[in-house]
């Protein structure tokens, strides 16, 4: 039985089928140039087009989200795709998929219980670390808090800090993202920095790199320690393409939580996410094999909204 993972991003997305006795399917693609709903929505469309006339049929969809939804399906915001907001996702998603069922969560849940899966650990928080900060919290081996999305990337860690996208001041994405950390080094060095700059400027020890860098690691550690005082995971997972993608970064995030630590309430041990930068993807093959086996709609993944039919 086939099933089909697509996690997707604020600038690409990025696709996986699966199933016994075949190889995988996979493509990432990036969004056309312009940023409109429409054309968006065609080039999904071709995309998956694509992939059952090369792979075949598949039997599931499982979507990774970033953007925030309502009860009814209809996106209310997303920062990294704007024209997304008022976009009805659950009649897309039957649209787009109209002979298969198709459920959807939001990515940092999924990212999760992923990782929580994949290392066979019922107690976990998650924080992916890319364009945005996600993160989702996995407790008694169950996505929590049930059918709202933990949004670890709007904890609170410096009311003196910076205007998030959300338009509050101080939430850790404004802070540790990768956007947020480029700036900061762009910022440093007085002209722009790419990723590939903040690599060698943090190999090569560039004030302007390791400053930008050590921020956005200590940011985290706050919250780590933060969630672990709130829900004594023992683990805390950093994932992510920006994490995942800067050598020594986990290992920063790591010490600055275990400083942070009190007697007798340790922080969770930080750990690299086993699946790197393909936990959300990984997390949406869960949901659709879930769905296939028709276990989507229990407390394993209590975020998921099924598409009716």
């Amino acid at each position: 039985m086939g099933v089909l993972g697509v996690d997707v991003g604020g600038t690409k997305v990025a696709l996986r089928a699966e199933a016994a006795g075949r190889p995988a399917y996979e493509r990432t693609f990036r969004w056309p140039a312009g940023g409109t709903l429409d054309a968006d929505l065609a080039a999904l469309h071709a995309e998956l087009t694509a992939l059952r006339a090369a792979w075949g049929p598949v039997h599931a969809v499982g979507v990774a989200m970033p953007a925030s939804t309502d009860v009814a399906g209809t996106v209310t915001t997303w920062p990294g795709r704007p024209s997304w907001t008022g976009l009805d996702l659950a009649g897309t998603l039957r649209r787009l998929v109209p002979d298969c069922p198709a459920a959807y969560a939001d990515d940092g849940d999924l990212a999760a219980l992923a990782e929580a899966r994949h290392a066979c650990r019922d107690n976990l928080v998650y924080l992916g670390v890319g364009t945005g900060v996600g993160g989702g919290v996995v407790l008694d081996g169950r996505l929590v808090p049930g059918r709202a999305s933990a949004e670890v990337g709007h904890v609170v860690v410096d009311l003196d800090g910076t205007v998030c996208d959300c338009g509050r001041t101080g939430c850790l994405q404004s802070i540790a993202s990768g956007p947020a950390t480029l700036r900061r080094a762009a910022h440093a060095r007085g002209r722009e920095v790419t990723f590939d700059d903040l690599r060698t400027g943090l190999r090569d020890g560039r004030p302007w790199a390791v400053d930008a860098v050590h921020d956005s690691g200590v940011a985290l550690a706050t919250a780590v320690v933060s969630l672990g005082e709130l829900l004594a995971p023992t683990t805390a997972v950093l994932g992510g393409g920006f994490a995942s993608g800067l050598p020594g970064f986990v290992d920063l995030v790591g010490q600055a939580a275990r400083r942070a630590g009190r007697p007798g309430r340790p922080a969770p041990v930080v750990q690299a996410a086993a699946l790197g930068g393909l936990s959300s993807l990984h997390g949406a093959l869960w949901l659709a094999r879930d769905l296939a086996t028709g276990t989507a709609g229990d407390r394993s993944d209590p975020t998921a909204e099924e598409t009716p039919r």
